[in-house]
């Protein structure tokens, strides 16, 4: 079959790696010159950040890309992931803290129990309630493709539930702390809690099982092993050649329109926000893209306050304070996402948490929300919840256009890395291998 895939960032990537390697004839288009999408990093001065996302959970979604797509991960890496002791720092406007480690139930008690006696046994006791929540996702939703006409009735019943996460989190929290702690992920990614159905907090129920991992050297690596993947694959990659739309014969997809004429295809895989596309925005109108944070990537010199590999500031605005990257002899480089009320500079706002870093900047590059969407052709957030029936309205992995399928963060049932990662496994599932 000779199949086009739409988005150069990780769906996109995962996608043309897996069915090419299944023997398939495989085009990839990418709107921008680069590849990578949100994966990719960014440069300037001498630092390099990570795009956006710094580290990943459930590390076998990336695994299993590369052991079914060629060599190892670990093979091509020169080491395995790095996992992370803590994988959240948590600071209050009451000026307490909580470290989060990832990957063990004891050490989240102990940690929790630092706030407060008996707190660490109220947030596993939150947790705990995820564990058949990800026993059901896992078998009918994220391992295998959904039909949404035909829903196993244990998938049906938790899509079905009217309880919001913001609702979970008060019932089973009486420190609203915990609660920020809890949902702040999707509040992080432009999500109203209030909105959004109480399964989705099965994150950190993923969190404590496995933990989170790093990329040693950058998530930015992913993308050039990815890239030399497809060479290796032989997947034609054109980059700066955007699809104009779907070309739709007699009931199924024909071709795909760029600027020189047409692409004839036996199938297209859609790995970008499917709004771009003329044919396929109608059939998600009903939903909206969660709009990424205010970013402001810093380069900076001298002593700096001991920071973790992701500081949570709960306030409003909320800030995130992510490190990594690399930066000059001396430097360092870190990266602030914002969400909320951004009446002053980001930096700014950051110094009125005791820490100031204003006069250690000598390399910054911000990006606005709209700056992010244009530059990343969607949003990594995927779509804005809206409430219990927006699962039903996202595409992915199939489409109502026999032959089009759908991957990346507006085809999965959450942003990240792992589940972008997993929605290009679907979607090679169910084309198969060539004949």
């Amino acid at each position: 079959m000779r199949i086009v895939v739409i988005g150069g960032g990780l769906a996109g990537l995962a996608s043309a790696a897996r069915l090419a390697k299944n023997g398939h004839q495989v085009v990839l288009l990418e709107a921008s010159p680069t590849l990578g999408g949100a994966l990719g990093v960014v440069s300037e001065g001498g630092y390099t950040w990570d795009g956006s996302a710094s580290s990943t959970l459930v590390p076998a979604a990336l695994r299993d890309l590369f052991r079914k797509s060629g060599r190892p991960l670990e093979t091509e890496l020169g080491a395995d992931l790095e996992p992370l002791d803590v994988i959240t720092e948590h600071r209050f406007e009451d000026l307490t803290t909580v470290r989060v480690p990832g990957g063990s139930r004891a050490a989240q008690i102990e940690a929790f129990d630092e706030l407060g006696a008996g707190l660490g046994e109220a947030w596993v006791r939150h947790v705990d309630t995820y564990t058949p929540v990800w026993d059901v996702l896992r078998r009918h939703y994220v391992e295998v493709p959904w039909d949404p006409r035909e829903v196993p009735q244990e998938l049906a019943a938790l899509f079905g539930t009217r309880e919001t996460l913001h609702k979970r989190l008060r019932r089973d929290f009486r420190d609203d702390r915990l609660g920020l702690v809890a949902g702040h992920r999707a509040v992080a990614e432009g999500h109203d809690l209030r909105n959004v159905p109480a399964w989705v907090g099965v994150t950190n129920y993923l969190e404590q099982c496995f933990g989170a991992w790093t990329v040693p050297g950058g998530m930015g690596r992913i993308v050039d092993l990815l890239e030399k993947r497809l060479e290796t694959r032989g997947v034609t990659v054109l980059t700066g050649s955007p699809a104009r739309d779907l070309v739709v014969r007699e009931g199924r997809v024909a071709a795909v329109r760029v600027e020189a004429g047409e692409i004839d295809v036996d199938a297209v895989v859609v790995a970008v926000d499917p709004r771009r596309l003329p044919a396929l925005a109608p059939v998600v109108e009903r939903t909206m893209p969660a709009i990424p944070p205010v970013v402001a990537h810093l380069g900076l010199v001298g002593d700096l306050p001991d920071l973790p590999a992701e500081l949570v500031l709960h306030a409003d605005p909320l800030i995130i304070v992510r490190t990594g990257g690399t930066a000059p002899e001396g430097g360092t480089a870190v990266t602030l996402h914002g969400r909320g009320k951004l009446a002053e500079d980001i930096v700014d706002a950051l110094a009125r948490h005791k820490i100031d870093v204003r006069e250690q900047v000598v390399v910054r590059v911000d990006r606005s929300p709209r700056e992010l969407v244009e530059l990343w052709n969607g949003s990594p957030c995927g779509v804005l919840w809206q409430g219990r029936g927006t699962v039903r309205h996202r595409l992915g992995p199939t489409t109502p256009i026999p032959g089009v399928y759908a991957a990346g963060a507006h085809a999965a049932p959450g942003a990240g890395v792992p589940f972008v990662t997993q929605s290009a496994a679907l979607v090679a599932q169910l084309i198969g291998p060539a004949e």
